[in-house]
């Protein structure tokens, strides 16, 4: 099969995925959704394949969905199809990796948590910028790993500077390695469970995922995907002038001009009970 979005590669036991609009920072498209769920039925049908991973081309992993949304497209059908994508990961038989390296923002960062492992290069930027431009979470999925104190403070402040340590530090990533050491990490971790009994571990792994979805984590997901279709599909004033600098200057121009919108003059306002 041929692809224009990512690159399909097996290696032994090994099948690489790899995110290839580099000149974009690999941001997500519908095109890319699809090429990325093809690939992952490729590697599910081959028997050889123990392990998925998944990684990025260029300069990043992932700064997340691409913001540029088809005026003719249908939202709703595409943020289902954006978590749907998200939990083939964390549904797979097979185990996934995750690779990640200077970029992991976004939609990108939940694919990248809901695999199994993730491995992170030093110097890496991780965040849910989302709030910033008037978006939402497509699988609300941080709570169940960083806690609900640091999920909450990452995704209401839209916080996208977060650091390779402190992302090991709060259990976003499994461990940090030097850039040039990223895929040999990777690949040397899949290679040790490749090793193990097949079996085995699909159903540790299921045992594992249902550990979290007996409390009814796939319930709550579902319901923050609704409230995130309903942020995207609801229009305000704010949003109509945000998203129309957005499209005709850039994410910055639009950013600078909701801080402009408040009031940062740091003068304390009385409010005299008198």
């Amino acid at each position: 099969m041929t692809f224009e979005t990512i690159t399909y590669e097996t290696e032994g036991p090994l099948a690489w995925i790899t995110l290839n609009r580099p000149g974009k920072l690999n941001a997500i498209t519908q095109r890319m959704v699809s090429e990325l769920n093809s690939a992952m039925d490729m590697a599910q049908r081959d028997d050889d394949i123990r392990v998925i991973l998944v990684k990025g081309a260029g300069r990043a992993f992932s700064a997340g969905f691409d913001l540029e949304y088809d005026a003719n497209s249908n939202i709703t059908e595409e943020l289902h199809a954006d978590f749907d994508l998200i939990m083939r990961f964390w549904d797979s038989p097979k185990p996934t990796i995750a690779a990640v390296h200077t970029y992991c923002l976004g939609g990108a960062l939940e694919l990248a948590v809901a695999c199994d492992i993730t491995i992170a290069a030093t110097g890496c930027r991780f965040g849910e910028p989302e709030v910033k431009f008037g978006s939402g979470i497509v699988a609300m999925i941080l709570p169940y790993v960083i806690g609900p104190k640091r999920a909450r403070e990452m995704l209401l402040t839209g916080n996208d500077r977060i650091s390779s340590g402190q992302a090991e530090r709060w259990g976003l990533v499994n461990r940090v390695v030097k850039p040039e050491r990223l895929v040999d990490e990777a690949r040397t971790t899949a290679m040790e469970i490749a090793r193990n009994d097949p079996h085995a571990v699909r159903i540790t792994k299921q045992a594992l995922n249902t550990t979290f979805e007996i409390g009814r984590m796939r319930d709550a997901l579902r319901h923050a995907l609704d409230l995130d279709i309903a942020i995207e599909t609801t229009e305000t004033d704010e949003s109509r002038l945000f998203n129309d600098i957005l499209k005709k200057h850039g994410a910055r121009a639009a950013i600078e001009w909701r801080d402009r919108q408040l009031d940062f003059t740091g003068q304390v306002k009385r409010h005299d009970s008198e």
